[in-house]
């Protein structure tokens, strides 16, 4: 799956934009805030709808504009694929081919991204809503129907929670209707954090391989799943799952909030025995965090049987010899990558010969070489 051109019209400081792309790598060099992490974060947009940087789609829009339109065209194994994404005051449409999708899980898949930045150390290190968050994007991108049981979670867990807090007597409550939301919480719960179990069984293989060989075999990592329901993997089912609910009423009542569910989740990622989020050093946490993010590309491809487009946002300068030339061995022949960086003097030469380079000043590519299809 390659992007072989991309249109921008008043998106965020970008007027308008005609851009054609390498099959392997684009690099773009500028200082900052002229507008390299935008041409990234379109790409992003193009694959799930929704930016990395902001949820108000709104905030896209040229100041003193009535729109934006992102569209790009893809090149697959058999066909060329257009998506566009159009974002106005009247809200968002996503078309494929110039046919309007009216669900976005009719949209998403089209091609999936790996998107590489520095504060995906946070994943790591940070708080568990980083890490859930995290794992929600990945399988959401591959599985419009997990997309599905998690906005039917949330609707029925804000719906729970409100009528929690509107229980003043914890004996006197309607457990007919807090039964019935409980079910369907238990179904769309159950479901959810199979798929986590699963996704996260297959990624720990990628991962825990990529660990020993950036690290040069000193470290083994392994990622586990912890579910506040404190089940083992297979017995993750919406009866099970309904039971722990109902053995908690008095709790939440007492609380006003449901105190366990997928929305507390956890992922903890064990390096030499030890969890590198609070016991790891920062080159540890590092190197976790990059062989997580490398894992996604097999991953995905075992998956979808295609490729990712990786996204490289300013992190290659941050990286080491070791963890650049592994991440580009993960890289060459395999994906189409776009990196962005301020000075093209942190990355390695032979990166550099192989792509197309682009500078950017003041959205507007300035200057271009490397593209050898003579296009402008």
């Amino acid at each position: 799956m390659k992007i072989i051109h991309l249109y921008l019209s008043n998106f965020r400081n970008y007027e308008n934009l005609s851009i054609y792309f390498s099959n392997n790598f684009n690099i773009f060099i500028g200082n900052n805030a002229q507008g390299k992490t935008t041409l990234l974060e379109s790409i992003y947009l193009l694959a799930i709808s929704k930016s990395h940087k902001t949820h108000r789609d709104k905030e896209l829009i040229k100041f003193n504009e009535l729109f934006s339109k992102i569209s790009c065209l893809l090149q697959t194994d058999k066909r060329k694929i257009k998506l566009e994404v159009i974002i106005s005051d009247s809200g968002k449409k996503v078309l494929v081919n110039d046919v309007e999708k009216r669900k976005i899980s009719d949209y998403i898949g089209a091609f999936n991204v790996v998107f590489f930045a520095p504060e995906d150390l946070e994943i790591v290190k940070g708080d568990p809503s980083k890490r859930r968050k995290f794992i929600d994007i990945e399988i959401g991108q591959i599985s419009p129907i997990y997309i599905y049981h998690l906005n039917q979670y949330n609707r029925i867990l804000k719906q729970r929670n409100e009528y929690l807090k509107q229980v003043t007597n914890k004996l006197n409550f309607d457990s007919n209707y807090l039964d019935t939301l409980t079910k369907q919480l238990s179904l769309h719960g159950s479901t959810i954090a199979n798929y986590r179990f699963d996704f996260l069984k297959k990624l720990n293989k990628y991962a825990s391989s990529l660990q020993k060989h950036i690290s040069n075999f000193d470290e083994s990592l392994e990622i586990k799943y912890k579910s506040s329901y404190q089940f083992k993997e297979n017995n993750i089912n919406q009866e099970n799952i309904f039971n722990i609910y109902k053995n908690n009423y008095q709790r939440d009542i007492l609380v006003g909030n449901t105190q366990i569910g997928i929305q507390r989740d956890d992922i903890r990622f064990i390096v030499n025995g030890n969890d590198v989020s609070f016991y790891g050093s920062q080159g540890q946490q590092r190197t976790t965090a990059l062989a997580l993010k490398l894992s996604l590309i097999n991953f995905i491809k075992c998956e979808t049987d295609n490729y990712p487009i990786v996204l490289l946002d300013d992190v290659l300068s941050e990286l080491d010899d070791i963890r650049q030339t592994q991440l580009l061995n993960c890289l060459t022949n395999k994906v189409q990558t776009f990196i962005t960086t301020t000075n093209i003097s942190g990355l390695k030469n032979e990166l550099v010969e192989k792509a197309d380079v682009f500078y950017i000043e003041k959205a507007k590519i300035i200057k271009r070489k490397g593209d050898k299809s003579g296009r402008q």
